[in-house]
Parts: structure tokens; sequence; C-alpha cells
């Protein structure tokens, strides 16, 4: 694997660190629907002006509605919105470390739905990577995992993370039209689209069941701004470019470095400095992504 394609898949689960933690913390201050919602419609706001003309007549992006319509769907109106209500019952770390099962889920879907074959070495890697995120969660004591306790939370996110194995599938097993692939933006721009008009479809029938409300403040709009930013344009950009490089079964072994660099920004956040284990943890899991990239899986 190149350097270069390596980077552009450890940025992702970086940004995603800080993503569950400020999820978690505006928790009580804006419904977890419509935080999604925002945060994309602020996505959509800042892709306008380098995109736009993607909206002419004449566009890619309406003959190929259906590709877009399910992208937008699986990977930003469906992930994003179960994450955030994870995070109502869950902690950070809790559903970072669910989202850890990403590599089994990408090989499952991968081969039900997409014809991709398993071999040993996904396989290998994704023993190595798993034990390194369950390292963490122990806090380098094996005996903590007995007092793990699963959560509504821990299931919104399990369907979380099955939502972008097949998004991220989709995004190398489907073909797009030349004036929106070339062209980054434009690419994103038209998932955001119709993943904005999925999620505020969402965040409309949140708001009749629920009667949560925002409470606006400075810091909420600060939060809004970086998930719109970082964990959603910018981590999607890498993502993207990151998995038509490595492939959609290696690229989800980089996702189990989100627990990990979730620990490491709450430590400091708590002021606690970083642990042994959590140096171990990420040999262990860089160990499961150089074993599962060694060989590309066969096809059936």
């Amino acid at each position: 694997m190149k350097a270069r394609t390596a980077i552009l898949l450890t940025i992702p689960p970086l940004l995603w660190a800080g993503n569950a933690i400020v999820g978690r913390l505006v928790a009580h201050d804006v419904p977890p629907i419509l935080l999604n919602f925002l945060r994309w419609a602020i996505a959509f706001i800042l892709l306008l002006p380098f995109a736009g003309p993607i909206f002419r007549r004449g566009s890619g992006l309406w003959a190929n509605w259906r590709r877009f319509t399910w992208l937008g769907l699986l990977g930003i109106g469906l992930y994003n919105a179960l994450q955030y209500l994870a995070l109502q019952s869950s902690t950070p770390i809790n559903v970072t470390l669910v989202a850890s099962g990403m590599p089994v889920w990408m090989m499952l879907t991968g081969w039900l739905f997409f014809g991709a074959g398993v071999s040993r070495r996904p396989v290998a890697g994704a023993v190595l990577s798993i034990a390194g995120v369950l390292l963490v969660l122990a806090r380098g004591e094996w005996t903590h995992l007995m007092e793990l306790r699963l959560v509504a939370g821990d299931i919104f996110m399990i369907l979380a993370t099955i939502a972008w194995s097949l998004y991220s599938w989709l995004l190398t097993r489907t073909t797009g039209p030349a004036d929106i692939r070339g062209h980054w933006a434009s690419f994103l721009l038209a998932q955001v689209a119709f993943g904005a008009a999925w999620s505020g479809l969402f965040a409309a029938g949140e708001a009749v069941i629920s009667a949560a409300v925002i409470h606006w403040s400075w810091p909420l709009f600060a939060a809004l701004l970086y998930v719109a930013i970082g964990p959603a344009i910018i981590a999607f950009r890498c993502w993207g470019a990151g998995v038509q490089q490595a492939g959609p079964a290696v690229a989800a072994f980089f996702v189990n470095l989100t627990p990990l660099f979730t620990a490491l920004l709450s430590s400091l956040i708590l002021g606690e400095a970083p642990k042994i284990y959590h140096a171990i943890a990420f040999i262990l899991i860089i160990g499961g992504i150089i074993v599962s990239s060694g060989r590309a899986p066969a096809r059936r």
C-alpha cells in the first residue's frame, strides 16, 4: 500500500473520533437526527460554490440519480443519524468500539452482495485489529471485558456499521458520470444533496414523535461547524479517495483506528496521559492493516 493511500485512510478515523466526542458533548443540546441534518445542510452550503454546476439541466447527476440516492441514504442519511442516535445512550469509546466490527461486516457485505471472496489474510488481519480494539476496551486488563454492557446505542451503531459497509462497496462497484466523478467536490456534493434530503426527511419524523428542542449556544455552533467540515467534508473526501485506491475490504481495517484515537482524545480532554496499552493496541491495529493489505481478497 502506498503511503499516500495510508494517510488518506488514517485521516477519517481521526476526524471521526472527534465527531464521536463532539456528538456526545452536544447530546443534550440538539436532537440526534436534527444534528445530522444540520451537519449536512452546512456541508451542502460549503460545497455549493465549488460544485454548483452539477445541478444544471443535462448534468450527469440527474441521469444517475438512483446511484446517488443510495449513496446519500446509506453513507449520510442512515450512518450518521444512527451514530448520533447511538451517542444518546452510549459513550464515544463504546460507539467507536462497536464500529470496530467494520472489517467483518465489510467482508460479509462484499461476499453476500458484491461477489467478493474472503481469503485468509483479511481474516487474520481482522483478528489482530480487533484484538487491539479489545485491549483499549479492557484498559489493559482483560478482566475488564466482563464489565462491558451493551445498550440500545450499541445496537444502533451495529446498524450504522452495516449501512457504511454497503456504502463503501457501492463507491467502488458502480460507475458515475464523468462530469461528476472526475471532480471530488462534485462527487461529494452529489451525495450530500441526496443525503441531506434523506436527513431532512428523518429529522421531520423525529420532530413529530419527539418534543426535544435545540439549546443554541456558541459552543453548539462551533460543534456544528466542526462536524460539517472535518468529519463530513474532509473525512468523506479522504475516505472516498482511499477506498478507490485500496478497496473497501482493506480500507475497513483503518476504521479500527477510530476507538484508539477516541481513547487518546478523551485522555487529552480529561487531562490524562496515554497508557502503555494504547501503544500496544496501536501496534496490533497497524499489524492488522499490514496483514490484510498484503494481498487483495479473491473474487468468486
